[in-house]
């Protein structure tokens, strides 16, 4: 019975943090060779995988981003 007891609470903490948990699929050399921090310095919100290869949901900063050739050199980021 006292396994019971650990063993429920621990089965539904870790359902809830599958179920809920997003997994990223951004591309880290794109952060890394910018020094951004957060994906949402060029998206407006991040989804899933497939989400995002229908609606990326760039912002004006990912829009010119991607317009000059992955390089934020011409864009303007408010960091």
């Amino acid at each position: 019975m006292r396994m019971l007891k650990l063993l429920f609470p621990s089965a539904v903490v870790i359902a809830g943090l599958v179920v809920w948990t997003t997994a990223t699929y951004g591309k880290p050399e794109y952060k890394k060779k910018e020094g951004v921090k957060s994906c949402t310095v060029c998206h407006v919100k991040v989804a899933a995988a497939e989400e995002m290869k229908k609606d990326p949901n760039l912002n004006d900063v990912g829009k010119c981003y991607k317009d000059n050739d992955h390089s934020l050199a011409k864009c303007d980021v408010k960091k």
